[in-house]
């Protein structure tokens, strides 16, 4: 976009920097009232590099911390690993910025453990980030702006149109509450086991509620989200023909 004199960007509005982050999330890659494809779900995971750098330091985590039951050892080998994927994104000349998200994560949890000497407190940023999108999406819950509605307006283009519907509002609804239980479900699995010692049981419970869940929610999400908006086509459709 350009100004009236055509020799400058326009800078984008609040509304179209919403909508462009909205398209380079993992919802962008799944258009909502679109055929659920897995080709599509899988580009929503980051594709198969993306994956790979998901799981593998986590299911590194579990396995050096079994064989060595060592905190040092369980949360470097990862971290190294972390770092070898931003490196390898910058020889390979793709997209830094996921294996940099990444790699701040680990190093920030293996900080945490490295520093009172305990391997489960490597997964206490988790439970920070985790409890604070529960918190995000019941605001928006409560408010009556539920986050999803409010992503899938960005990504059809049609803004707040979605809560004038009340089919799709009550998708929207149902939707965030779908991923606020995911969330949720996340805290009640592993903050008990935290608080057990089951270390190496956190660990493989993170890695299942991890990408695995994630990916079963978005699928659910985006086939209810398919769902009413194929419907309204449909009406639409109708009523254009009977016009």
């Amino acid at each position: 976009m350009t100004d009236d004199r055509g020799d400058s960007p326009t800078p984008p509005t609040f509304t179209e920097a919403l909508s462009a982050a909205a398209q380079n999330s993992g919802f962008g890659r799944v258009t909502p009232g679109e055929t659920p494809t897995a080709s599509a779900l899988l580009g929503a995971m980051g594709g198969v590099r993306g994956i790979i750098e998901s799981l593998l330091p986590g299911f590194v985590f579990v396995f050096v911390y079994a064989i060595t039951q060592e905190t040092l050892p369980s949360v470097l080998i990862p971290a190294a690993i972390a770092v070898l994927f931003v490196l390898i994104r910058l020889v390979t000349r793709t997209p830094v910025v996921p294996a940099l998200v990444g790699l701040l994560g680990i190093a920030v949890s293996a900080a945490l453990a490295i520093f009172s000497g305990d391997a489960k407190e490597n997964f206490v940023l988790g439970f920070w980030l985790n409890g604070a999108y529960v918190v995000a999406l019941l605001v928006s819950l409560l408010a009556r702006w539920p986050v999803i509605g409010i992503i899938v307006g960005l990504l059809r283009g049609e803004g707040t149109a979605w809560r004038a519907d009340r089919a799709k509002y009550r998708i929207a609804f149902v939707t965030t509450v779908l991923w606020t239980c995911m969330f949720a479900a996340r805290l009640a699995v592993q903050v008990p086991l935290y608080y057990a010692d089951q270390t190496q049981l956190l660990g493989g419970a993170k890695l299942i509620m991890g990408l695995p869940l994630y990916a079963a929610t978005l699928w659910v999400t985006w086939l209810l989200v398919r769902a009413v908006y194929a419907k309204g086509a449909a009406a639409t459709s109708e009523t254009d023909i009977r016009e």
